[in-house]
């Protein structure tokens, strides 16, 4: 019948395989395509198995999730045949429709692959009706089978980062190529061992640590201790995104201590202020305006140490050069030592020791002016693992995570799904 060849087009069967029926369940709301396979099958399977083959018998019906059809859902239907080699073993003919999960089609997959690039896991599954279990086989599926395709053979400039989990401080050290902007490795913890499991991961993808000439990271002892034992040849970049960071960790501690110490009138000013004080001013909303404007910042520890950060930061806007951002940040490190030397109160303590901590990585630090590049895709990362976390919602372990971060940010390629030799777009 003509339905028949419609769907053998659009399905692209070969000539091994036939449309016996179409039909469609209105109770359920459903189109099943029965298949079953043809003669030349059996000539076929003789070629891929190297030898001749017969067939055994037949198991089923089994049903592979389709792409719906006007709007209903699809399924194929098949008994599918078991071939029989020379040598007496048995074994399942794959038949050309199979995902890489057996209950779906491989534009079935496809499809659902690119929802969940793009929303959360959960909701895919709503919009295919299908259960989070099915859904989430398909990326487990998918990224076993695409990331061991992947070469780190030209990998020379990396990034690390740690990856919250969940509370309890629990991390994965997420490892990034920082000229191809993805995702390399992740592992749970944040320790140097992760350093020697990136190593491992690198070489069975054809990289080497001996290679790599720029490592982009926090001021972690544990990750210094690991990439020096690793990479030792390579160049350390302490990124902007890190070292900013430090900085409004010393800021909210000295806000803390005046809360606890300082004179009773700046107490007062200074509470509630903690989320003034780590939005820069161009970020201020008109309330945190209008609060400002009752803070007497010169009589505050918190607002002088509030200067040196916004001060810190400048560095990066103005410094043109290494040179210029050495010089910048020594005399940046003898102002703030100053200041808290002059301030007996030592409310500004946490803002020297910030101070030490520039003096003594500023090889490190400084070396961000020697290749801008690397830092931007670093500070990018914090939304990717937002987007992670969402997108994994109510599967937060390790498996699930470091899964979706390979699926989402290590540039995998996703099987195009196709229909009657069109592509399918998936609306953003």
């Amino acid at each position: 019948m003509e339905i028949e060849k419609t769907f053998t087009r659009l399905l692209e069967l070969n000539g091994e395989w036939r449309i016996v029926e179409v039909s469609f369940k209105e109770a359920e709301k459903r189109f099943v395509i029965e298949v079953e396979e043809t003669g030349a099958l059996w000539s076929g399977e003789s070629l891929r198995q190297g030898g001749s083959v017969s067939c055994y018998d037949h198991v089923g019906p089994l049903r592979w999730r389709h792409l719906n059809v006007f709007n209903c859902e699809c399924d194929i239907e098949c008994r599918l045949p078991r071939g029989k080699r020379a040598d007496g073993r048995v074994y399942r003919v794959t038949p050309p429709w199979e995902g890489k999960n057996k209950h779906f089609t491989k534009e079935f997959e496809a499809f659902a692959l690119a929802l969940m690039r793009e929303m959360p896991v959960s909701r895919a599954g709503e919009i295919l009706g299908e259960g989070d279990m099915r859904m989430w086989s398909m990326v487990h599926r998918h990224v076993d089978a695409a990331r061991p395709q992947v070469s780190m053979a030209k990998v020379r400039a990396v990034g690390a980062d740690e990856m919250s989990r969940a509370k309890g401080h629990r991390y994965v050290t997420v490892f990034a190529d920082m000229e191809e902007r993805k995702v390399l490795f992740a592992t749970p913890g944040r320790d140097s061992a992760t350093w020697t499991e990136f190593g491992r991961d690198l070489a069975s993808h054809g990289g080497d640590t001996a290679k790599i000439e720029e490592i982009s990271m926090d001021m972690s002892p544990a990750y210094m201790k690991g990439a020096a034992e690793q990479c030792p040849q390579a160049s350390i970049v302490f990124d902007k995104f890190h070292v900013v960071a430090h900085a409004n960790e010393a800021v909210n501690k000295v806000r803390k201590l005046e809360l606890k110490r300082g004179a009773a009138g700046n107490r007062e000013q200074v509470e509630g202020t903690r989320w003034l004080f780590r939005k820069n001013p161009e970020n201020w909303s008109d309330g945190d305006w209008e609060r400002y404007d009752r803070i007497d910042l010169e009589s505050l520890r918190t607002g002088q140490a509030y200067s040196m950060r916004l001060s810190l930061q400048d560095i990066y806007q103005k410094a043109t050069g290494v040179i210029a951002a050495r010089r910048r940040f020594k005399l940046w490190i003898s102002w703030v030592r100053r200041a808290s030397t002059r301030a007996k109160d030592g409310l500004l303590m946490p803002m020297r020791r910030l101070a030490d901590m520039v003096e003594s990585h500023l090889d490190g630090i400084v070396a961000h002016w020697k290749r801008k590049t690397t830092n931007a895709f670093m500070e990018g990362l914090n939304s990717v693992f937002s987007a992670v976390k969402r997108k994994a919602r109510g599967y937060r372990t390790e498996f699930y995570l470091i899964n979706m971060l390979y699926f989402v940010a290590s540039k995998l390629p996703i099987p195009m799904a196709t229909y009657g030799g069109r592509p399918l777009q998936v609306a953003h």
